[in-house]
C-alpha cells in the first residue's frame, strides 16, 4: 500500500512539518492490522485487531510528544499541553475500527491527520498556545453490535448502557463480555464521561465517501453539517387474493400502492432542500407468493438532512404521500417512526474558519458540502463546537476494499487541518486577551 500511495505523490506537499512519506508509512502499517484476503480491512470493535491499531496510534502520539491516556470506554487520547492557554483545548481525531471487508481510509485518515499536526509542531520546534488532543474513538462503525459511536457517546455521557448491556455480537458474546476482553466494564464506560466546557472546537478529518469532490476536481471540502437520519416504517395493507381469479378492477393490491409510493418519495427531497435525501432501502411483501396478490407491504424510508426543519418537512410530506396513495388505491396505510437523530449543523464561525483555511492553504475556492453519514463529530458536536474536513474519495467508494484517497489529497487536507487548528487557537487567544486559563 505504501508504494501505491507514493507512486503519484507530489513530494512538494511535504512541508511545514507535514510529511507525506510518514503518512504513507503509517497508513500502510495500519492496513496490515486485520487485513483481509480481498485487500480490505476488518478491525472489529473491541477486538485484538482494534486494540493493536490503537496501541500503534498511541506510540505515534508519544513520538509526537503527546502524553497518552486511555479512558474507561477504550478511547485513546494523546495530549499536547498548550503554552499560553493550557486550560483551553482543541480536539481532533476519528476511529480505527472498521466494517467487515472495509477500506483503509475511513477513520484512520482522521486519526493520523490529528497526530500529524502534533508531529509537525514538534518537528518545527513549536508548541501550540492551546492544549491539543488527538483522539481515537472506540466502536464508531457499530459493526459488532449493530450499534456504533460507543466511544464518543461514552465520552459525552450520552451512552445508553442499559441498551448496550442487552446486545450480543454474531458469536453470541455479550457487550459486557467483549468489554472485559479489554479490561473494561460498564462502570468504566460510565466513568469515561468528560466535561467539554473547556473545548474550543473538535475538528475531524474524514474521507468524503461520495463523489462531489471528485466531480469538482478538488482534494478537500468543508462540511457544513452532519445530516440527522430519521427512519420511517410504512405499511400498506390491502387484500390478498388469487392472481388468476381476481379481476384487475376488483383488487386491493398493496404492492401497487407501495410501488407508486417508492417512485414518489424520490421526488420529495429536492422540492424542499438541496441537501435532503430519502431512500427506500428495505421492503417485505406478504404473502410473497408467485400467484398471490400482495395483501401487505412493509417498507422503510431513510430520510436525512442537515437542517432539522427541512428534514421534518420531508417526513411530513412522505407520510402525507403514503396516505394519499393509499386512499387513491383503496388500501390502508400506517407509518411508524423507528428512529430519529437530530441533524448537527457546523457553527457558522467554524464553517467560515474552515473555508478561510482552504483558501489560505490551497488557494482554491472553498467547496462546502453536507455529510450524509454520521461521525463521532456529530456526537461531540452536541457538547462542543465542531467542524469537519472531507478528503476526496476515488469513485465515491467506501466500506469496501477498493476505498481509496490519493496521498496528495490526504496531505492537502492535513495542511488545511493544521491551518484551521491554528486559526481556532489564535481566535481563542484573542477572545481571552492572552490570559492564562488553567
Amino acid at each position: 500500500m505504501k508504494q501505491q500511495l507514493l507512486n503519484d505523490y507530489n513530494t512538494s506537499l511535504s512541508h511545514s512539518g507535514i510529511n507525506g512519506e510518514r503518512l504513507a508509512s503509517r497508513l500502510d502499517e495500519l492496513s496490515a492490522i486485520g487485513s483481509t484476503e480481498d485487500g480490505g480491512s476488518f478491525r472489529l470493535a473491541f477486538s485484538p485487531e482494534e486494540k493493536q491499531a490503537k496501541d500503534l496510534a498511541a506510540s505515534w502520539m508519544e513520538e509526537a510528544g503527546m502524553i497518552v491516556r486511555r479512558d474507561g470506554a477504550g478511547n485513546v487520547i494523546g495530549r499536547l499541553e498548550g503554552s499560553t492557554l493550557p486550560g483551553r483545548r482543541v480536539m481532533s481525531g476519528s476511529h480505527l475500527d472498521s466494517v467487515p471487508h472495509g477500506g483503509h481510509f475511513d477513520g484512520p485518515l482522521g486519526v493520523l491527520a490529528a497526530i500529524e499536526v502534533a508531529q509537525a509542531w514538534k518537528d518545527n520546534g513549536e508548541q501550540p498556545p492551546l492544549t491539543f488532543e488527538a483522539v481515537v474513538f472506540s466502536d464508531e462503525e457499530g459493526a459488532r453490535f449493530q450499534s456504533g459511536l460507543s466511544g464518543s457517546l461514552a465520552m459525552t455521557g450520552e451512552i445508553n448502557l442499559e441498551e448496550k448491556a442487552g446486545l450480543n455480537d454474531e458469536s453470541g458474546r455479550s457487550y459486557e463480555e467483549v468489554l472485559s476482553d479489554q479490561g473494561l466494564d460498564l462502570d468504566s464506560v460510565r466513568r469515561a464521561e468528560e466535561d467539554f466546557s473547556d473545548v474550543e472546537a473538535f475538528l475531524e478529518v474524514h474521507i468524503e465517501q461520495g463523489k462531489r469532490l471528485e466531480k469538482a476536481g478538488l482534494s478537500t471540502g468543508v462540511v457544513e453539517g452532519i445530516a440527522g437520519p430519521a427512519w420511517l416504517k410504512v405499511t400498506f395493507t390491502g387484500r390478498a387474493g388469487h392472481a388468476g381469479n381476481t379481476p384487475m378492477d376488483d383488487r386491493e393490491d398493496a404492492l401497487i400502492a407501495a410501488s407508486r409510493f417508492v417512485t414518489e418519495v424520490e421526488k420529495i427531497p429536492a422540492a424542499i432542500s438541496r441537501t435532503a435525501v430519502a431512500t427506500v432501502g428495505k421492503m417485505h411483501v406478504k404473502p410473497n407468493g408467485v400467484n398471490v396478490i400482495p395483501g401487505e407491504v412493509t417498507l422503510t424510508v431513510d430520510i436525512r438532512d442537515i437542517d432539522q426543519k427541512a428534514r421534518d418537512e420531508v417526513i411530513r410530506r412522505t407520510k402525507a404521500m403514503a396516505q394519499y396513495i393509499a386512499d387513491d388505491r383503496g388500501v390502508a396505510t400506517s407509518t411508524e417512526t423507528m428512529m430519529s437523530t437530530p441533524p448537527q449543523p457546523v457553527p457558522e464561525e467554524l464553517l467560515a474558519l474552515g473555508a478561510e483555511a482552504v483558501e489560505k492553504t490551497l488557494g482554491t475556492k472553498p467547496y462546502i458540502l453536507p455529510s450524509g453519514a454520521g461521525h463521532d463529530a456529530m456526537i461531540i458536536g452536541r457538547k462542543a463546537p465542531f467542524a469537519m474536513l472531507f478528503t476526496k474519495s476515488r469513485d465515491g467508494v467506501s466500506h469496501h476494499p477498493a476505498e481509496w484517497s490519493s496521498l496528495s489529497d490526504c496531505v492537502e487536507t492535513i495542511h488545511v487541518l493544521k491551518v484551521l487548528t491554528e486559526a481556532v487557537m489564535t481566535q481563542a487567544q484573542t477572545k481571552n486577551q492572552g490570559g492564562n486559563i488553567s
